[in-house]
């Protein structure tokens, strides 16, 4: 399995549609590269080419960082350090940020989100056998995992945490919060997860669509200042028509898509992928958790 095939429908199946400018409007700058190995970009309304080049390259600076601390295919990076050897002094402060909403969601969601499901997940994908499977299991809990400022452990041999259900929209608040810093308002950003600052250049607000795993447009919505995720369990298969969103005792997803928009592109990506994992009513019960969260599609 690619980096790019597993990347592309984790978290994402909200593809930008933006809205066509208007003759005379204010210039636009677009950007185009990789985060967490699958495609990214974002467009910047009333900045030129040229002007954008800095910020530009604060960006891929800002990507080459974070990915040093959540990307599970790089050897080095804090979290493939942490799978390996069971524990990781002076954790960055962004990891600590997203352990610690990771936790809220664990609790709001009854314990669906579980990102110390690495292990499940690997076995399943390798098609290992039923013992493989059972061994598995047995080192998945969040309960296992310790975290402070100066470190983050495991309580037991054999766990493993994987963050692609909550780390792309990490990711687009980083880059959100660095654009906010030049002073640019009006900028859509995709970076696995949607984040829409202001509006386009002519006043209206930004136009996304929520899709498929097919690439299919289920729903076509406005954003202004907010954050939309999509997870599709379906998207990336580990076999015999199981998705690669899991519960934490291997419980299979009850809905196909799901879409949810929030102030901030972390918590709408964790609540989004929660969120599959649990019938309607415990979902609305999440979500009532979580002040201004809202539920965008549900199939």
């Amino acid at each position: 399995m690619t980096r790019l095939t597993r990347r592309r429908f984790l978290t994402i199946s909200a593809a930008v549609t933006a809205l066509p400018l208007q003759a005379g409007t204010a210039p636009t700058a677009r950007w185009q590269g990789v985060a967490l190995g699958a495609p990214a970009s974002l467009r910047i309304e009333g900045m030129d080419e040229a002007s954008a080049a800095p910020v530009f390259a604060g960006i891929e600076a800002e990507l080459d960082r974070l990915e040093m601390i959540f990307s599970l295919y790089r050897p080095d990076s804090q979290i493939s350090i942490l799978n390996r050897a069971g524990r990781l002094d002076a954790p960055a402060p962004e990891l600590l940020e997203v352990l610690s909403l990771s936790q809220a969601l664990h609790g709001a969601s009854g314990g669906a989100f579980d990102p110390t499901v690495q292990p499940l997940w690997v076995a399943l994908a390798q098609g290992r056998d039923a013992a493989g499977l059972r061994a598995a299991r047995q080192v998945v809990g969040w309960s296992g995992l310790r975290f402070d400022a100066d470190r983050v452990a495991f309580d037991r041999p054999g766990m493993a945490l994987t963050l692609n259900g909550i780390a792309q929209g990490a990711i687009t608040d980083r880059i959100a919060a660095l654009l906010r810093g030049h002073g640019l308002d009006d900028v859509l950003i995709d970076m696995g997860e949607i984040a829409a600052l202001g509006g386009h250049g002519d006043g209206a607000d930004w136009t996304v669509g929520i899709t498929d795993p097919q690439g299919a447009i289920l729903r076509r919505m406005t954003l202004r200042d907010r954050a939309l995720a999509t997870s599709a369990p379906m998207g990336t298969e580990l076999g015999d028509g199981l998705g690669h969103i899991l519960g934490p005792r291997g419980e299979t997803p009850r809905a196909g898509v799901v879409t949810v928009s929030a102030d901030d592109a972390a918590l709408a990506d964790g609540l989004s992928t929660a969120l599959c994992l649990m019938a309607p009513d415990q979902a609305a019960a999440a979500l009532a958790r979580f002040p201004g969260a809202r539920l965008e599609y549900r199939a």
